[in-house]
């Protein structure tokens, strides 16, 4: 469709009809859903303007376009650290149509609590990363990419795809268990405290 539309605009619309839906998925997991049709249209905008450079050897030009979604990121960086960090504040509750913004009003307080802490630790942790971590980091997690997809969005080895996936999940594992453990000191000192007062 790509290498058709360099001759017929009009076929460009088919590329968006199929990977439209995954490009404000990824967009709204990045930057809330606020900013996703911002960030959906001007992907696709540029993709139609760089049409010709595109590797038709390529079958499916989804990584191609979260590759160009995730270097427009990057240029509004703050407003995704913002993002995250409003997660971190609110205890995973995040702004308006993100994807890790997750409420269960149904499920019991106990997890909800836990699931708030756990997200918030994870928030922070995911702020405080490296770009370069955080771009592999989200198209895993958040985008319909294998290893082999995210090294062709960020033209990057998969090799690195995957060391770099390991890394953040080392990290996000060592923030979540240290977010467990400040939890539990700030519950048992609490009950301490209710303790005393009976």
């Amino acid at each position: 469709m790509v290498a058709r539309s360099r001759d017929a605009p009009d076929v460009f619309a088919k590329l968006y009809d199929r990977h439209a839906r995954a490009v404000f998925r990824y967009s709204a997991s990045r930057l809330g859903r606020e900013h996703a049709d911002d960030l959906t249209s001007d992907t696709f905008l540029v993709a139609f303007e760089l049409r010709d450079r595109y590797d038709t050897a390529v079958q499916t030009a989804l990584p191609w376009l979260l590759g160009i979604a995730t270097r427009l990121i990057r240029r509004r960086r703050r407003d995704e650290i913002a993002s995250w960090r409003a997660t971190a504040a609110s205890q995973g509750l995040g702004g308006d149509g993100t994807v890790h913004a997750v409420y269960d009003p149904s499920g019991e307080a106990d997890d909800r609590i836990d699931a708030g802490l756990a997200m918030s630790s994870i928030a922070l942790a995911v702020a405080k990363l490296p770009k370069r971590d955080r771009d592999v980091l989200t198209l895993c997690a958040w985008s319909e990419l294998d290893s082999v997809g995210i090294a062709e969005a960020l033209g990057i080895p998969e090799g690195t795809v995957r060391s770099r996936l390991h890394r953040v999940r080392k990290t996000l594992r060592t923030h979540l268990e240290a977010g467990k453990v400040r939890g539990n000191a700030g519950l048992a000192r609490e009950t301490e405290v209710q303790h005393e007062r009976v």
